[in-house]
């Protein structure tokens, strides 16, 4: 299924602009909102590994870590405020987005789909990562597709994608599978780890992330074809093209140095968590596409 979504990046690659006038600065109300709060709010997540999640010392960190503190370095430096404090606010799935909504946080830093339904509420920076809906489950469980799943028991993260792609397959094929709802990726996974549930639905990338930070790797698989396109993005407030414009020229830049490159492997070739994920041509052809010149 990825390898037919190269063109559809070509339709979003117009959200990843470039350069950012000082004059038009004064027509952002983010940045207005930042510089007199003298705080830029980071929403983060807790455990999607490897994209953010929480490190040995305490703190956020990953993937949409590492390059949110850069967007965040661009903001001090167009605001002329090299002291701006961040303020670290955890999210979840569902909360990320009344967060953002509501102006409690000013960019999101985790591992969350963009879609047209939630572009109706919140705005995307450029596409970070590309996956989809796979299944999360013990080896030896006879699963491998979604229909090996009938007669079995689903844990499914509320306010997600993925709950509603296995919700409109199941429909399609008529599958009896019982779902249990859980709040995060901990939960879904500790539910997988003890038999309170046969699998575990999310993106693929978050699944093999779980599995690496189990006490036995070597127990779980992930399996099964992709059962949704989930293209990864920088969540911020809607109506800002300004503040989106800083964004999205941070990331052309890494993506045309070749920097955005260097950052991935960090995490996932094979990152901390060995989680051995070598950068997709899919993905490689979303950073060509969206490293738009100046």
């Amino acid at each position: 299924m990825l390898k037919k979504i190269g063109l559809a990046v070509l339709a979003i690659a117009f959200m990843a602009g470039t350069g950012t006038p000082a004059a038009a600065q004064e027509d952002s109300y983010i940045l207005k909102r930042i510089k007199e709060r003298g705080v830029i709010n980071m929403g983060h997540r807790e455990a999607s590994i490897p994209f953010s999640y929480i490190g040995p010392d305490g703190k956020p960190m990953g993937y949409s870590i590492d390059l949110c503190m850069r967007i965040i370095a661009r903001v001090k430096d167009t605001l002329k405020m090299p002291n701006l404090k961040v303020k670290l606010v955890p999210v979840t799935s569902q909360t990320r987005i009344p967060l953002m909504a509501n102006g409690t946080i000013d960019l999101e830093c985790g591992s969350t789909t963009n879609n047209l339904t939630r572009s109706k509420h919140v705005d995307y920076l450029a596409i970070t990562f590309i996956t989809g809906t796979k299944l999360g489950s013990k080896k030896g469980s006879g699963i491998k597709e979604i229909e090996d799943m009938e007669g079995k028991v689903i844990a499914l993260s509320l306010g997600t994608t993925n709950e509603k792609a296995i919700k409109r397959v199941m429909k399609a094929k008529g599958l009896n599978i019982k779902i249990v709802s859980v709040k995060d990726h901990p939960q879904a996974w500790l539910a997988v780890e003890t038999g309170r549930v046969d699998a575990y639905a999310t993106d693929d990338v978050l699944l093999y992330g779980l599995a690496s930070k189990s006490k036995d790797p070597s127990q779980f698989q992930v399996t099964g074809r992709f059962l949704s396109y989930d293209p990864y993005g920088i969540m911020i407030p809607r109506h800002d093209s300004t503040y989106r414009l800083i964004g999205n020229t941070l990331l052309a830049d890494l993506m045309r140095s070749g920097e955005m490159h260097k950052i991935y492997d960090k995490w996932f070739n094979p990152g901390p968590t060995n989680i051995q994920m070598p950068l997709s041509a899919t993905l490689r052809t979303a950073f060509e596409v969206q490293a738009l010149p100046y």
